[in-house]
């Protein structure tokens, strides 16, 4: 799917603006205090004029024929350009989580690591992440290792994402 810039767009989003759309795919998620699964993912990212990005993720477990078989995570949560090439990703949780990630970007790429998490009470234990995206092929592939349940900063998610809007 053709990608066309939106003129109205702040030019603060212009390293990001690869970013804007509806994303569909899928990928594997595992760690080891969890059993490795398929999950779908469905992604929109959006602005409404001002200079940050919108952020909405949902996921769900496939069985192995690629049906959904339940919902996986859920992620609301905003990216904001800052000059230089430094980015923030802040993102909410319905787990009791909230993370603010910092990191760099370039053309068609994106890495960030946390650099707070907060948790409440009853959420699992989860100290730390780190992020890569990147446009490949007009695709959006996406990694992340992750710092919880007593294990160090480990593999646990990667897709593959389709813009199909």
């Amino acid at each position: 799917m053709a990608f066309e810039l939106d003129p109205n767009m702040p030019s603060e989003l212009a390293p990001l603006a690869w970013l804007i759309g509806r994303w569909e795919g899928a990928g594997v998620v595992g760690y080891p205090t969890i059993e490795s699964r398929n999950f779908g993912q469905e992604l929109v990212v959006s602005h409404d004029g001002r200079p940050f990005l919108r952020w909405e993720s949902q996921t769900w477990i496939l069985d192995d024929d690629g049906n959904k078989v339940r919902p996986g995570a859920t992620e609301l949560g905003f990216w904001r350009p800052l000059p230089d090439g430094e980015v923030e990703l802040l993102l909410t949780h319905p787990t009791g989580i909230v993370e603010m990630y910092f990191g760099n970007s370039s053309p068609a790429k994106i890495e960030v690591r946390t650099d707070s998490v907060v948790r409440s009470p009853h959420a699992k234990e989860y100290s730390a992440a780190h992020r890569l995206y990147g446009l490949v092929n007009s695709n959006l592939m996406w990694v992340m290792d992750m710092a919880a349940m007593g294990q160090p900063l480990t593999s646990h998610l990667s897709a593959e994402l389709k813009r199909v809007g």
